[in-house]
């Protein structure tokens, strides 16, 4: 089925934010396979396609999911004006009455800190078997794998076979690079690398290695353009591609292959996924003062944020609306 530009561009710019998250292990038929690419965006500020109420809609589901998007359904407009009120006065740290770009970049940064290790927390209990605040690899693979592990018959002839074959030894390769004093077991902090590599300096090369192995079908290790074009897009015999595989074509060529040999390497890979003169903050926040500065003079009063409520409840700035069912001493 085929995704659309903006769609894939949306999935993609939530990848460092986003980057894997853990259903508990009792839930779980397979490992998660990460399929996140982290892009800088193709459009500038300008060039935004329009912020409607259903596109903010269209925001909502495409970060949150369907169910996870009705929590900001359950609050009346005058609710979540007075509960955004309370988080723009905590957002202006210098209390003079305007949030500024560096202001929003600095809560968002914090609301993504806060996501990431919030998730740890959610399922460090689930693999923590013993209790000592400590996960070894043992106890992640016996959660993880250990059905697979304990009952390989079952699996033996089975796509699910092929997925855990894969997914075991590259989970403990992750575990190994997280295991910085290479213990076999996980803090919280390097079990934090563990779940969410994008976020540490000494686990990008994993993150780079990993996006080659899911793209690179024909194992010669390398991603061609159609290996490129695959993994956001299955074609189907006799039809066209739309507009925009065109357009992701032309920005491999263009942007993506920059020694112009018709593949990319390790070093064109974390170009693209890990793009060093991108701050995925600072153009969210750039992005929300130039949607509701209606004065034009580069920051925002509380009176400009509220106007624009739904643009902010739906932002990184709110964690699209869920901080708004949240209590203010929660935040």
């Amino acid at each position: 089925m085929a995704r659309g530009g903006r769609d894939r561009r949306l999935e993609l710019a939530l990848g460092l934010l986003l980057a894997l998250v853990l259903v508990p292990p009792a839930l779980r038929a397979k490992p998660t396979v990460r399929k996140e690419r982290v892009v800088r965006p193709d459009s500038e500020l300008g060039e935004r396609p329009p912020e409607d109420n259903q596109s903010f809609q269209y925001d909502h589901e495409a970060f949150l999911g369907k169910e996870d998007s009705k929590t900001f359904d359950q609050l009346t407009s005058e609710e979540s004006k007075e509960r955004l009120g309370k988080i723009v006065d905590r957002i202006d740290s210098d209390g003079d009455g305007f949030v500024t770009t560096e202001e929003l970049k600095t809560w968002i940064k914090r609301v993504q800190k806060r996501y990431i290790y919030d998730n740890v927390a959610k399922v460090w209990k689930d693999y923590d078997r013993d209790k000592d605040d400590k996960i070894s690899w043992e106890e992640y693979k016996q959660a993880t794998y250990g059905y697979y592990l304990g009952n390989p018959t079952e699996f033996h002839d089975t796509s699910e076979h092929q997925t855990f074959k894969k997914m075991l030894p590259r989970d403990e390769r992750r575990f190994k690079a997280a295991d910085l004093d290479d213990d076999q077991t996980a803090t919280r902090e390097e079990f934090t690398a563990f779940l969410h590599p994008e976020e540490f300096e000494h686990m990008k090369e994993i993150v780079v290695l990993e996006t080659l192995e899911d793209i690179d079908k024909n194992g010669d290790g390398f991603v061609d353009q159609d290996e490129y074009i695959a993994d956001m897009f299955s074609h189907e015999e006799n039809s066209p591609e739309p507009d925009w595989v065109l357009s992701e074509r032309e920005q491999f060529n263009e942007f993506r292959d920059l020694n112009k040999d018709g593949k990319l390497d390790k070093d064109e890979i974390r170009h693209w996924i890990l793009p060093q003169d991108y701050d995925h903050a600072q153009a969210e926040a750039r992005h929300l003062v130039y949607e509701s500065d209606k004065n034009k003079d580069e920051k925002l009063t509380k009176e400009e944020i509220l106007d624009n409520w739904n643009m902010f409840v739906g932002s990184q700035a709110t964690n699209y609306g869920e901080d708004l069912t949240k209590n203010h001493d929660e935040l």
